[in-house]
């Protein structure tokens, strides 16, 4: 057994064992209280990353609710617990969450649990929140970790705020008109990606965004791979393509603002600028920026600031 692995097994010898206190800690062990729903983070990878209080919830409660019951199994396993486990998922939720709402009318408490990370955030989980709260139940966060703050904690972000836009559309059409829209946002922007699309998002990240910002890449968050690495935009797609092993694992993506120093142009050719006018008649900024960027040669994020500028209303 691995040095982690032992003391995870301290710990989880420790839970079972003292009855009101929980490794050491005179403070009395936290209880699931009847006809209660509670939203569980749990780790992304490093099981060692769960909180005590989760621990505490997760013993307690009379079923969990679970994304994946063999990742559940996983987590319950390393610490000793043997909470009965119910999936559910983005293909059963709506029937699930009539199911639980019931037994929490039947005065049963219920722990809502993702495969890892905060549920309900870009995963299952939202709708049997709300069914909870329209029913009267009440409903608490027992906070931990999360890809999302777990990624902006380390990404040393240029900008004062920041977006979370959850995952991009998997068409190529609707994902560049999301993106188009996130790039006018004087914010960082924060997105997850899975490994298969990573590359072809990126490309519509440069191509919307421009190559004068920053990306952030998070990948493989607390587990063996991570990789944290900030790369300007315009050598984003090159980053990927120099290592087959970057487009691998679960990602979370943040195009950073632009540095306060960085100048942005805003004066166009006469006759470019005339282009671009009878664009925004009929495009909006970021299309008309993009077409005139292209048969000019000039900068995207220099002609979308000029379109800005100069639409009319």
């Amino acid at each position: 057994m691995s040095g982690a692995n032992s003391m995870d097994g301290d710990i989880a010898e420790r839970f079972r064992a003292r009855s009101g206190t929980l490794d050491g800690n005179v403070a009395e062990r936290f209880r699931a209280r009847s006809g209660t729903l509670y939203v569980v983070a749990t780790p992304l990878g490093n099981l060692r990353d769960v909180t005590l209080r989760a621990l505490d919830v997760l013993a307690t409660v009379d079923v969990i609710a679970a994304e994946d019951t063999r990742v559940t199994a996983k987590l319950l396993s390393r610490y000793g617990l043997a909470t009965r486990t119910l999936s559910l998922h983005a293909h059963n939720e709506a029937e699930r969450a009539q199911v639980l709402v019931a037994r929490l009318a039947a005065g049963e408490s219920v722990a809502l649990v993702s495969d890892a990370g905060t549920p309900a955030v870009s995963d299952p989980g939202a709708r049997l929140v709300r069914a909870a709260h329209e029913a009267g139940h009440p409903v608490v966060a027992v906070p931990g970790a999360s890809a999302l703050t777990a990624a902006v904690s380390v990404a040393g972000l240029c900008a004062e705020s920041f977006v979370f836009a959850g995952f991009p559309p998997n068409q190529a059409k609707a994902r560049r008109a999301w993106l188009d829209r996130l790039a006018r946002l004087p914010a960082a922007v924060v997105m997850y990606e899975a490994p298969h699309r990573v590359a072809a998002t990126v490309a519509d990240i440069v191509a919307s965004f421009g190559g004068a910002r920053t990306l952030v890449v998070a990948r493989e968050i607390t587990k063996a791979f991570e990789t944290v690495a900030r790369i300007p935009l315009g050598e984003a797609s090159g980053w990927f393509a120099a290592d087959a092993n970057r487009v691998r694992g679960e990602f979370v993506l943040i195009v950073d603002g632009l540095e306060e120093e960085a100048p942005v142009p805003v004066v166009l050719d006469e006759s470019v600028e005339r282009w671009l006018a009878a664009l925004l008649t009929e495009l909006p900024p970021a299309r008309a920026a993009r077409v005139v960027a292209a048969v000019t040669g000039i900068a995207r994020d220099v002609v979308y600031a000029r379109a800005i500028a100069i639409k009319p209303g």
